[in-house]
């Protein structure tokens, strides 16, 4: 069994972000494993991974309507506001919906679902660098 890993940093406004092909471009080893897995971790509290619908950017706006709804900003009983008002909801949604995804590969390629991609979920208005870790192991 073989294990690699890279790190890559984003910086995308708030949304929900399709960076599947960026995640495969960043893995140069994905192409030489059978049989194995990816891991995507993202290292912040404030914003996460998910996969979800890939083609419909429609989609991608719902997600982001539906948790502003659920956890609003101006929610009145939050008292971790430190760096503002964004700041917990933002927490909330990262729990949510997690902090990383795996995904089986196959013949160098991930095995996601014809209409599955990988989201970044950037729940602050200014997130700054995010840093991601993916690792693969496998044979």
């Amino acid at each position: 069994m073989k294990f690699y890993q890279y790190s890559i940093s984003l910086n995308k406004p708030r949304g929900f972000h399709l960076i599947t092909d960026l995640v495969v471009r960043a893995t140069t080893h994905l192409n030489s494993v059978s049989v194995g897995m990816m891991q995507v971790f993202i290292q912040h509290t404030s914003a996460s991974l998910t996969i979800n619908e890939n083609a419909d950017p429609t989609v991608r706006k719902d997600f982001e309507t539906f948790f502003n709804k659920m956890v609003p900003s101006d929610f009145p009983d939050f008292i971790h506001t430190y760096e503002g008002l964004d700041d917990m909801p933002a927490h909330l949604k990262s729990s949510i919906l997690g902090s990383s995804v795996q995904i089986p590969i196959n013949n160098g390629e991930l095995c996601l679902g014809t209409w599955q991609g990988i989201y970044f979920c950037e729940h602050r208005d200014f997130g700054g660098n995010r840093n991601l870790i993916i690792t693969i192991w496998g044979n």
